[in-house]
């Protein structure tokens, strides 16, 4: 079989083992979500307050905007486990054995993640076509001004996106919860990076469009002051220019060129990705487990030789006195605990020390604001177990036939990443219980139960630490560090609604137990 025919063969696999997936499913239902916000005007672009009329150009500009932004952030997680399911599985070491190459695969791989997001893309190509006779304000189809951004803006933008899950799962450091959090910051560096310095460097496509679209705006809009808008906003009232049509971004060599850039970019993050990929080896392991078998079997030897020439000596064992019984739930929530905490390293503490001191010491609004979300922040690693270690160490089985293990363990889990978060926080819960703040320290209480039980819900959900892993770090971002009130998990950006807010983040996190428990409780049934 050829190197062709081998990446084909690859790409073909996975991606219709990927199509199969409840989790594919689901992501095609967020797709058709983001084309209904778009298609309802929830997402918008506008300069100043004013847009233009929704032509076959503006709108698929709108939704391959949407697409680049929103899919290429939450995709990632989505395609990030191909390799990792390789590895659990035992596929991978089969595929070790044979003639494939190491680039062969990692380009099979990459073709997979590319067609997953760009299945999502061709959702909302759709959705896109769909809008316009909806939306019903240009009467003119034009297919290659409504299609050419989805083709040159949303899918270069994919196969980035494909090419970096690919190489995150390929070093080891980046395959867990640290590459999780890690592409976030990757990815609002492709929007920040550009606009601050080297404004060619644009995975997006973003400043492209909106320079093409502003200079035209100065023609049409009155009195326009240069600004420009592409966000969620539900309360949208931008007002139409009916003298606007725009016509598109008309494509020139030049920018064609710049979009292709970023296919040759993501071929380029593969070969890296090749090159270091270690080909499932596992000599090492093996080597260290004869090592471990070795001594075991020298020392049993041993053991046995000293004994031999001994007499043997009868064992009179002694029956264990029946316990009186004891609720449990008070072992279950250390042991819990300690799992949480387990392999945290001396560094994480000091940090997390050095975040609490400055909850006492800096001023109460950065207290209880951007240093407590920086402090819960810094426990995602800690939370995003929570639910998901069951799967991930294969010890389902033995747990859940212990007796009782719905309320027992899983409220012991919750109660522990409770405890965890109130740790992490105390200092801000402190200093707002000192100023009498009583609204304040319930939204501070209403985070502290949201974040491990969001954490939960999602673990028993899904079985992994991704999706927890990702939402904690989107909502760290443009919540508290960037103060949008319904996304502020510390209620500091909620203003004179803070109590409302409070009691609205309550609520979800009793929804996120009981969720837990009910898909705990279908998980135990289904044994």
């Amino acid at each position: 079989m050829s190197a062709v025919q081998s990446i084909a063969a690859i790409a073909r696999a996975d991606f219709l083992e990927r199509t199969r997936r409840y989790s594919f499913f689901l992501a095609l239902l967020f797709t058709v979500f983001l084309g209904y916000l778009a298609a309802t005007g929830k997402i918008w672009l506008q300069f100043d307050s004013y847009r233009g009329v929704l032509t076959s150009a503006w709108i698929g500009t709108l939704v391959a905007l949407t697409v680049t932004f929103f899919v290429s952030l939450v995709g990632f997680y989505i395609v990030k486990n191909s390799v990792e399911r390789d590895r659990d599985t035992g596929v991978g070491q089969i595929l070790a054995a044979t003639p494939l190459s190491k680039p062969a695969y990692a380009f099979g791989k990459f073709l997979s993640n590319f067609a997953v997001l760009s299945a999502m893309v061709g959702v909302l190509a759709v959705v896109a076509i769909a809008m316009q006779f909806v939306a019903a304000e240009d009467a003119k189809v034009d297919l290659v001004a409504l299609l050419s951004p989805f083709v040159l803006i949303a899918l270069p933008m994919m196969a980035f996106t494909a090419g970096v899950a690919l190489i995150f799962e390929m070093v080891p450091w980046l395959r867990g919860g640290l590459g999780n959090v890690a592409w976030f910051f990757v990815w609002i560096s492709g929007i920040i990076v550009p606009v601050e310095s080297q404004r060619w460097l644009d995975p997006m496509g973003l400043l492209m469009v909106m320079d093409s679209m502003a200079a035209e705006a100065k023609r049409y809009v009155p009195d326009y002051h240069g600004g420009q808008s592409f966000q969620i906003d539900v309360g949208n009232r931008a007002q139409v220019i009916q003298a606007w049509h725009w016509q598109g971004m008309g494509w020139e060599a030049r920018f064609v060129g710049l979009r292709l850039m970023w296919f040759g970019v993501a071929c380029a993050i593969v070969l890296l990705a090749a090159a270091v990929f270690d080909r499932f080896d596992t000599a090492k392991a093996a080597w260290s487990k004869r090592g471990k078998a070795s001594k075991a079997k020298n020392g049993a030897a041993d053991t046995v030789a000293s004994g031999a020439g001994s007499a043997a000596v009868p064992v009179h064992l002694t029956p264990l006195a029946k316990p009186a019984r004891v609720h449990a739930f008070g072992r279950l929530f250390v042991a819990e605990l300690r799992l949480e905490l387990f392999g945290l390293r001396w560094w994480w503490y000091a940090v997390a020390g050095g975040l609490l001191i400055a909850q006492f010491a800096a001023p109460l609004e950065v207290s209880r604001g951007p240093l407590v979300a920086s402090a819960w922040m810094w426990c995602v690693f800690v939370w995003s177990g929570m639910g998901a270690r069951e799967r991930r160490f294969e010890t389902r089985g033995l747990l859940f036939s212990c007796s009782n293990i719905l309320p027992r363990q899983l409220l012991a889990c919750w109660s522990a990443g409770v405890a965890v978060s109130v740790m992490a926080g105390v200092g801000a819960a402190a200093r707002l219980a000192l100023a009498g703040d009583a609204a304040g320290l319930a939204g501070w209480l209403a985070g502290a139960l949201l974040l491990p039980s969001a954490a939960l819900f999602l673990g028993v959900l899904s079985g992994t630490s991704k999706p927890f892993e990702g939402a904690l770090t989107l909502a760290w971002y443009v919540g508290p560090m960037n103060h949008t009130p319904w996304l502020d998990f510390t209620g500091a950006a909620n203003g004179r609604h803070e109590m409302a807010y409070a009691m609205t983040m309550v609520a979800i996190a009793a929804g996120c137990v009981i969720g837990a428990m009910m898909v705990r409780a279908r998980q135990l049934r289904s044994v």
